[in-house]
């Protein structure tokens, strides 16, 4: 006979699951539609792709972008339990685990350019025009991209050609051949994590230095600055916990699977959603010029087509 009480058990694990598909499908939607909304906002006006700041601001929209579409992407797959080319697993990972790095390492420069705007301003024009702002770009892609080829290029001379043509369940394991690469990867995110810290740290002691000494608006302005880099740290926080998901994922998926999608659906939300979903926080809503740019090019012509519509 069918034992009921598991045939309920597994009816109620997938009534669970569905629901949470449905939240994170809503969840990313929403952080899509505002982000796609900054992003337009930003090639609206001359003014934001000249000034550092912003240009790092659209460099981690577009980073959070791509991480929310393909790691919404590898969740639905790991949901349905469906298997994919390894090839095609392949360059999802790859652009994943760049991306993981490209945000915390953005946020750290963005800490810096306000570290500099306040603590150095007669430098600032120097130190963050629009080249530094490239070079800066190059800087962080590159390093981003380093624990990425050192896991792929043991896998590349690990491998035969006909494995890339084999389907499987798309998980990051998949291309760690040797078990000292996963100590490798966790090595350089502890190195980076490090790094990051110090420069955060650093920059929030130097601006409160100033945030005391300073008086009227420069005040006003240095206490915003402080504010901002405070955000950026809790943000900067949740990003580099989220670089430590995959191996507490891997040993959960040795244990049992279920456990292992509800860890990730758990991990997912926390730290991969939420430090994303305040990107538009920092800069869209809490930066003036901005947020004026987003009501003027982005929502007022759609209020003006809703009064025209009216008026006829």
């Amino acid at each position: 006979m069918v034992d009921n009480s598991s045939f309920i058990g597994g009816e109620s694990s997938m009534r669970q699951l569905n629901d949470q598909v449905i939240i994170v499908q809503v969840l990313v939607g929403i952080f899509l539609c505002i982000n796609t909304l900054l992003i337009i906002t930003f090639f609206m006006k001359d003014t934001f792709y000249r000034t550092m700041r912003y240009v790092l601001f659209a460099v981690t929209l577009l980073s959070d972008c791509l991480i929310l579409i393909l790691t919404d992407l590898l969740l639905i797959l790991t949901y349905f339990r469906l298997s994919i080319q390894v090839s095609l697993c392949l360059i999802m990972f790859a652009v994943s685990s760049v991306c993981n790095f490209v945000t915390p390492f953005t946020l750290t420069a963005m800490t810096l350019e306000r570290y500099v705007a306040i603590c150095m301003p007669l430098r600032h024009g120097e130190l963050c025009s629009t080249r530094s702002a490239l070079q800066c770009i190059l800087i962080i892609y590159g390093l981003s991209s380093v624990p990425c080829i050192l896991i792929l290029s043991v896998f590349f001379a690990s491998v035969s050609l006909s494995f890339f043509t084999q389907y499987q369940f798309c998980f990051g394991q998949t291309f760690i051949i040797r078990s000292w690469q996963g100590h490798l990867r966790s090595a350089i995110s502890q190195f980076y994590f490090l790094i990051m810290c110090i420069i955060i740290v650093f920059s929030y002691i130097q601006i409160m230095k100033v945030a005391k000494a300073a008086s009227g608006e420069n005040k006003k302005s240095t206490h915003k600055g402080l504010r901002t880099v405070a955000l950026h740290a809790f943000q900067l926080l949740l990003c580099l916990i989220q670089l430590w998901c995959p191996f507490i994922e891997a040993a959960v998926l040795q244990i049992n699977f279920m456990l292992y999608v509800n860890v990730r659906y758990f991990n997912y939300i926390m730290f991969s959603l939420i430090p994303r979903c305040l990107s538009p926080l920092i800069y869209g809503l809490r930066d003036d010029k901005f947020f004026f740019a987003l009501r003027y090019h982005v929502l007022c012509p759609l209020h003006r087509k809703k009064s025209v519509a009216f008026s006829n």
